[in-house]
């Protein structure tokens, strides 16, 4: 999320009750999760695993619970808790705002876009061009949504991120003030549900199909020309390049590439990168020829056993 206006740090400390380790003069102009980080953003540590991932990172300004040296070029915020004080600034500076209608007063729609009753359209949301969207679909505040886009009954788009921080009470939300934006001559099947980013977006490329009861998690990024069948999911933080197609029931770990043109067979789980230009199958994927040859020669143990038996 980028800011309105940029702030300087020391207001920011003064927010959260924080303290600047560092130039508090500087201004910061976004809060991001560590995954989409730029320069001049602001995100936070707060585990010992990736106090260097986040110090190293293209961020500019970290909350951080630990006394470190400040890298150059960068300012840091001393907190006893960062996970509290990033969702202080994020609800500061990304505040909810309750529609009074079905299609908010600040949505821009497009010519020719056509909005079946029952739908809703959020606060600063942004739909083109010859758009279709069916009865009961729900588009989250500050969506934007490209030119000769459709979107069947009963999707929702923008709805939180799934992600919350285990604490001993039981579980503290991260609150999301990321976008989803969708590309020109998408279609999204039925029932569907994509997430906004934590703090970043969730991307849909030009031109990409979905099927019904698709699932896409947050800060996902898919490229051009995909297809995804039926009740297939994606966990957040995926890198989808082009031309990649997912059959049915497909499941995608967190944080991970689908290279360009890769087709992932139905019922395959993914948990780690794939390359491009293959086809794969299985859980966890394997290239298919493989795994097919593989599946085979389970079949054949039965016989082989009662030959060494004999």
């Amino acid at each position: 999320m980028k800011f309105s206006t940029s702030v300087p740090l020391s207001q920011l400390a003064q927010l959260t009750a924080s303290r600047v380790m560092g130039d508090g003069s500087l201004l910061v102009t976004g809060i991001n999760e560590i995954h989409k980080v730029e320069s001049g953003d602001l995100t936070f540590v707060d585990h010992p695993k990736y106090y260097d991932k986040a110090l190293q990172s293209a961020a500019t300004f970290i909350i951080i619970n630990k006394e470190v040296d400040v890298p150059p070029g960068k300012a840091l915020l001393y907190s006893n808790d960062p996970f509290t004080a990033y969702n202080t600034i994020v609800r500061k500076y990304r505040t909810f705002e309750p529609s009074k209608s079905a299609l908010s007063e600040t949505a821009k729609i497009g010519e020719g876009t056509i909005i079946q009753p029952g739908a809703f359209v959020g606060q600063h949301v942004v739909i083109g061009k010859n758009c279709l969207i069916h009865s009961n679909v729900s588009i989250y505040d500050h969506t934007i949504i490209g030119d000769d886009v459709i979107i069947h009954a009963n999707t929702v788009i923008g709805a939180d991120a799934f992600y919350f921080k285990r604490r001993p009470e039981g579980y503290d939300k991260m609150i999301s003030c990321g976008r989803v934006i969708i590309h020109n001559k998408v279609e999204i099947g039925a029932c569907c549900t994509i997430d906004k980013g934590v703090s970043g977006d969730t991307i849909i490329g030009e031109g990409s199909k979905m099927d019904n009861m698709v699932h896409i998690g947050h800060d996902t990024v898919v490229g051009k020309n995909c297809l995804f069948a039926g009740q297939v999911g994606i966990a957040g933080v995926v890198t989808i390049e082009d031309d990649v197609i997912l059959w049915g029931q497909v499941g995608v770990q967190k944080d991970l590439t689908i290279g360009k043109g890769a087709v992932v067979l139905g019922k395959s789980g993914v948990p780690k990168s794939l390359e491009g230009g293959k086809t794969y199958f299985g859980s966890p994927t394997q290239e298919a020829r493989e795994k097919m040859k593989e599946l085979a020669f389970i079949k054949q143990l039965p016989s082989i056993i009662e030959k060494l038996k004999s």
